[in-house]
């Protein structure tokens, strides 16, 4: 691995966390079923504004079948933009609001070399890139996550490939007012890096999705001055494997984020716990019974209490073949609890996003599949929904 250039030293909020904890009951809904002009196969998870408002990409359909980026209220869902090609393609990641309203995020394709691009979209709807990604040795390609942000405007994201490599690796990135520079550069020997979070400090963390001593993904942290620490490498068994999403951090230190794999014989993945000495603790290892999920893709959601909130991309019950996911929470004692199994009809299937928890408790979120089938859509064209306690 290849440390490139440096990283300014900035201050930045530290991560916020929000809601309260679910009751025993709750109410599934869906908000809207997408229909493929408006967009398809959302992949991201979902921010609010003040308001309460939604809003999120569809990593598919739009005028142009590249993507969009949507608005979700009261009314119903507005779409935004329609990706096109040059202006990006494809977006996978969440998207970040800043005061004034402007909405940044990144398309894992699309722009001047069609590997992906950095936008800014402002509230009339009027879409700027802000970086086109080249592939060159200097580089990044294919920018899956989201996107983060210092008190001084900075944006700060990864690459799922490019950089020395070329190839699989990727890149730690940072776009500023005058420049992008690549931060780090993971080698062809390991790497795929998930989202990132920035401490106050100006110190990143995040995952990789293979490499390390194992080659079974890493949690890292990649301080100011641009050097890499590894926090803890997965040995590929029952501590997990194969982050695919990034961590979190509470107010004393710890991180929390799931494994794709590992875990146990079913190798359904985790969740656990890493504390600030890097030891770590899994909090629930999938089984891939019937009755709950498997294969997490994103990271989880934690209220004041404690407990656990995410996704899995498989399993729950009704289970048919390899199940339509769940959305679940793991408890202050380790149990899980199925908040919504999905039947892949009118309720969604294959959630690939994590959640988004506000003051009240409710959870709200996307499903890649299901919802209203046609011809755009075979499978249906996915879902936002929100669970209310």
């Amino acid at each position: 691995m290849t440390k490139r250039g440096q990283v300014p030293v900035v201050a930045m909020f530290a991560l916020a966390v929000l809601g309260t904890p679910l009751a025993q009951a709750q109410t599934y809904k869906v908000l809207h079923s997408f229909t493929g002009p408006d967009g398809s196969k959302p992949r991201a998870a979902l921010i609010a504004d003040p308001a309460g408002d939604l809003f999120g990409t569809a990593s598919g359909g739009g005028a142009f079948n590249d993507g969009t980026v949507f608005k979700v209220d009261k009314t119903g869902l507005t779409v935004l933009h329609s990706f096109r090609g040059p202006d990006g393609a494809g977006p996978w990641a969440s998207l970040l609001r800043d005061p004034g309203g402007y909405l940044y995020g990144t398309t894992q394709s699309g722009g001047i070399e069609e590997d992906g691009t950095v936008f800014k979209l402002d509230p009339n709807g009027t879409e700027t890139v802000l970086y086109g990604f080249k592939n060159s040795t200097l580089d990044g390609k294919y920018p899956l996550n989201n996107l983060i942000q210092d008190s001084a405007g900075n944006l700060y994201s990864t690459t799922e490939e490019g950089g020395e490599s070329g190839v699989l690796g990727g890149v730690v990135f940072e776009l500023g007012k005058a420049a992008y520079q690549v931060l780090y550069d993971f080698e062809s020997g390991g790497g795929i890096p998930n989202g990132l979070i920035r401490d106050s400090a100006g110190n990143l963390y995040g995952t990789t999705q293979n490499g390390g001593t194992f080659d079974y993904g890493v949690v890292f942290k990649l301080d100011s001055a641009g050097t890499e620490t590894v926090l803890y490498n997965f040995a590929g068994g029952a501590d997990g494997a194969n982050p695919l999403a990034g961590v979190i951090q509470d107010s004393a230190g710890n991180f929390y984020g799931t494994t794709g794999g590992g875990g146990g014989a079913s190798n359904c993945g985790t969740v656990f716990k890493l504390d600030s000495t890097g030891t770590e603790t899994v909090l629930y290892s999938f089984s891939g019974a019937a009755a709950e999920g498997c294969g997490p893709h994103a990271g989880v959601v934690l209220d004041p209490e404690g407990n656990l909130y995410g996704t899995t991309n498989e399993g729950g019950a009704p289970k048919t073949g390899i199940g339509y996911g769940v959305v679940f929470k793991i408890d202050t004692t380790g149990a899980e609890i199925i908040l919504h199994s999905f039947t892949g009809g009118a309720d969604g299937g294959y959630p690939l996003a994590g959640l988004f928890l506000d003051s009240a408790g409710n959870l709200y979120g996307t499903a890649s599949a299901g919802g209203i089938v046609n011809s755009a859509c075979p499978t249906g064209c996915g879902v936002v929904f929100k669970i209310e306690p």
